[in-house]
């Protein structure tokens, strides 16, 4: 999977060189782009915002920098995903290469005026994620989705945010999501983005050491939909008086299958009683 991030603080992005993200990279499982916003500003000061109309506290992001910034990164299309797109149209690479060569820009305008290029080339260009507490809500489910996915990039705003016509201009040409890690605020978009992408990096073929690692956690899809992972142990069996739960010693995996599923249960209803409530409704 290739991830490009876009930002005025790459450096924000350090912690992407550790842990299992940190091997993941290393390996060749995930490649991961940073560009600096700024790089696409053409004043002295690069200036990436400016005051909002109809006034309000604040600065808002510049559109500009922005269309020039998502433009040069969806330019640069990853082999893997060209030639799964050549493939589907059955084309080689080159021959695609020469064939849009050969039509020039003159043809690539006639069939994006009329809607020939759509999917074909959403399907050719990354998913845009743009981290904002007025998006919709990541989940886990949206994380496996979003790890299946070959090309994401993750544009990171700042100060009130980023100037809306972006989102529509990008929102016509790529497939965009606007999420929101919860309900609170942040300072900018860098943060989500980092838990967004260990999430979603996580579940990668060959990224964690047991891949059934993924089934047990909360909100994992199937037996853990809407449910908070149970309390775990580990040795020794006995620490400053407190004992682990017989059963789990025990040796009888269906009878530690069920209380494992029945702890779950109770952390739930005790510390998100709304999804317990989904739970309640869904079995109604």
């Amino acid at each position: 999977m290739r991830i490009d991030i876009i930002s005025i603080f790459p450096e924000y992005f350090s912690p992407l060189d550790v842990s299992l993200i940190g091997k993941a990279r290393a390996r060749g499982i995930l490649d991961i782009r940073l560009h600096q916003l700024r790089d696409w500003t053409h004043d002295v000061h690069r200036t990436v915002d400016d005051t909002p109309y109809g006034g309000g506290p604040g600065m808002v992001m510049k559109p500009e920098p922005w269309g020039e910034a998502i433009d040069a990164v969806i330019a640069d299309v990853p082999e893997g995903v060209q030639n799964a797109q050549s493939a589907q149209h059955g084309q080689s690479a080159e021959d695609a290469q020469h064939a849009q060569d050969a039509e020039g820009a003159e043809g690539a305008a006639r069939r994006e005026s009329a809607g020939e290029d759509g999917a074909a080339g959403r399907a050719a260009a990354p998913r845009l994620i743009v981290p904002t507490p007025s998006g919709r809500l990541f989940t886990q489910e949206m994380a496996v989705e979003l790890a299946a996915e070959p090309w994401l990039l993750f544009a990171c705003g700042r100060y009130e945010g980023i100037d809306a016509r972006v989102m529509l201009e990008y929102g016509r040409r790529l497939r965009l999501d606007e999420v929101s890690i919860g309900d609170y605020v942040l300072a900018g978009g860098e943060v989500a983005a980092l838990v967004m992408i260990e999430a979603i990096g996580r579940l990668l073929p060959g990224v964690l050491g047991n891949a059934r690692s993924v089934a047990d956690d909360s909100f994992a899809p199937g037996a853990m939909r809407n449910l908070l992972e149970g309390p775990v142990y580990t040795k020794p069996p006995v620490w400053r008086g407190h004992a682990v739960p017989e059963i789990l010693l025990s040796g009888h995996h269906g009878k530690i299958a069920a209380w494992r599923h029945e702890q779950a249960v109770l952390r739930t209803a005790r510390n998100r009683p709304d999804l317990a409530a989904r739970n309640s409704a869904s079995t109604s």
